[in-house]
């Protein structure tokens, strides 16, 4: 790099979901654009999140799977597992993902700086790199930084006893036993994972239930099945700390202890704002970290916007997507629609997975509709039958209206096999609110997992096929 100053119609400081998407975006319109990335295009959710966590689910998968193949009458015996074969081909993946983003963006002419991005005053930024200092200007930048994974007292990561996912995703051994503290997203996919592949776990959460945001009977069901599979659940506990014991370590909740292998703590993220504003950008930040912008992105200072894990929203890789691509249509003066985060799709990849889109049961009732609700299980849908895997339940939300009709789909929550690729029909039904009666019109491809979501809405309308 040198001194010499570079100018763009966006610069974009970080390289992830948020950042790249509207580096994508931008670049079809025309926008000569700049992206700043301390380390790879893809951020966290390519090299330290999604995508190595679900490939290690993967593997997960296929160890159930060649575990159960004398039920379809093919002998294959106990599985045995190499986690450092598993790791490798988790990363072969990633790399495969990078290289192909990393040229996209080469193709689209999008201008990528290896360093760390600090905001200036002006819409300036300086880039600390490997080759020196470089100072970009733009019409207009994106902060997108990302985030980090939170950090307990008491619990210091050292990267053997005390892991975040971004050492699990790392691992080239498994622990024979592990203490997940955090029973979110994060926690319920290392636990599925872990149970899979042999690890005794032990999960811990504060709040009164795992998965705290999710429908309280599709957790019912993940619960029933993490207990069938020997995972220990222990839900409104304080995690008081830890003392190591030779090679392992007992953790101390309430007045209870657990001594294991290694100690995952999965209790969120925080924004990466460190570094990232110099001294009168004009930018908030809230008391949490975040930067604070408006219903379109736009920060408190003029020109400068900010999307994904650094702002207040769901910190999922197709928001921090949607935020991009509505940030540049705002450069563009184009007419924006404000992301609808009650709306958002959101996927956890453990055993079973659970998907869901809208809002609620509970939350639908608290807001003060009168709700219609039908339910399906899905030991009733042939191909769950078939693939021999058909615990789940598939759950429609729906408002019902003045002459009892059901009215406009509120919310969609499912548990059971592939159903994070089921949700799609849900998904449009909650964001088009589109009714019951209509739904019920579609022809659903039979057999399909996807057709219980049609039964589920037929049945709503009164006159169900297979469910009264």
């Amino acid at each position: 790099m040198t001194a010499e100053s570079a100018e763009f119609d966006l610069v974009a400081i970080g390289g992830g979901p948020g950042g790249y998407a509207a580096a994508l975006h931008g670049a079809l319109a025309g926008l000569r654009i700049a992206v700043v990335e301390r380390d790879k295009v893809g951020g966290t959710c390519l090299h330290r999140g999604c995508i190595p966590a679900k490939a290690f689910l993967e593997t997960a998968t296929v160890v159930r799977t060649v575990a159960g193949a004398d039920d379809f009458g093919v002998t294959a015996g106990q599985p045995s597992i190499d986690f450092a074969v598993s790791q490798a081909r988790k990363q072969k993946v990633v790399e495969q993902l990078y290289k192909g983003l990393a040229g996209l963006m080469r193709q689209r002419g999008i201008t990528t700086y290896r360093g760390t991005g600090t905001l200036l005053p002006g819409r300036r930024v300086q880039v600390e790199g490997p080759d020196g200092q470089l100072q970009l200007s733009g019409r207009h930048v994106m902060l997108a930084p990302g985030s980090v994974a939170r950090s307990l007292p008491g619990f210091d990561v050292d990267g053997s006893r005390v892991l975040t996912s971004d050492e699990v995703l790392a691992l080239d051994a498994l622990p024979a036993s592990a203490a997940i503290i955090g029973g979110g997203v994060i926690g319920c996919e290392f636990a599925s994972m872990f149970s899979d592949l042999g690890v005794q776990v032990t999960v811990l959460e504060a709040m009164d239930t795992i998965l705290p945001e999710c429908d309280r009977e599709i957790v019912a069901w993940l619960a029933r099945s993490f207990r069938k599979r020997g995972i220990a659940v222990h839900t409104g506990v304080r995690v008081k700390g830890h003392r190591p014991n030779g090679s392992m370590t007992t953790v101390y909740f309430d007045n209870e202890t657990v001594t294991v292998d290694a100690v995952v703590v999965a209790v969120g993220r925080r924004p990466l704002t460190e570094g990232v504003l110099a001294d009168g950008t004009g930018v908030t930040v809230d008391s949490r970290g975040f930067v604070v912008v408006d219903d379109h992105m736009r920060t408190t200072a003029d020109g400068v916007w900010a999307v994904g894990d650094v702002v207040d929203t769901p910190q999922l890789a197709h928001v921090g997507f949607a935020e991009g691509i509505l940030t540049v249509r705002g450069i563009l003066g184009e007419s924006t629609i404000p992301v609808d985060y009650s709306r958002v799709p959101w996927c956890i990849y453990c055993h079973p997975e659970v998907a869901y889109a809208g809002l609620t049961e509970a939350a639908a009732r608290q807001r003060g509709f009168d709700v219609a609700v039908q339910k399906y299980p899905l030991g009733g849908n042939s191909r769950a039958r078939i693939i021999g895997d058909f615990e789940g339940l598939v759950k429609v939300v729906a408002e019902r209206q003045a002459d009892g009709r059901p009215g406009p789909i509120l919310g969609v929550h499912l548990v059971g096999p592939w159903v994070t690729e089921v949700l799609g029909q849900g998904y449009l039904a909650v964001n088009a609110e589109s009714v019951p009666d209509r739904i019920a019109r579609f022809i659903q491809p039979h057999p399909t997992l996807s057709e219980s979501f049609g039964e589920t809405v037929l049945a709503l309308t009164g006159r169900g096929l297979h469910l009264g």
